[in-house]
């Protein structure tokens, strides 16, 4: 499976709203963070319950690829992301789009930068 695939195959799972099938595609270690900075979810077990909070909080949540781009170790994937309203009762998050920058060690994702 090229990288490229595995990358599109966690937007699948992030689609549909499966964090324990998304993790199975990273690293131990791996983590998700704003470009050069804070770690948002770190490690596999902080993906999943991060992605699992979010998920009830935006049970409408959805990325879609605009585009992708794979080279060595990278995949960097132009994604429109859409929420829907919150189950929480705050405001509703307007759409809009990011560029993820996955990194991976062999066929495992090692880390996630949003670029947004």
């Amino acid at each position: 499976m090229s990288k490229l695939a595995i990358a599109e195959a966690m937007i699948a799972a992030y689609n549909a709203q499966d964090a324990d099938l998304y993790v199975t595609y990273m690293t131990e270690e791996a983590s998700e963070a704003n470009y050069r900075g804070a770690v948002v979810r770190e490690g596999k077990e902080g993906t999943r319950s991060g992605l699992k909070a979010a998920f009830a909080r935006w049970p409408e949540n959805r990325a879609e690829i605009v585009s992708r781009e794979e080279t060595d170790n990278y995949v960097v994937l132009r994604e429109h992301v859409t929420r829907g309203p919150a189950t929480d009762g705050s405001d509703l998050v307007a759409p809009f789009d990011v560029l993820a920058v996955y990194s991976f060690e062999g066929d495992k994702c090692s880390r996630v930068e949003f670029i947004r």
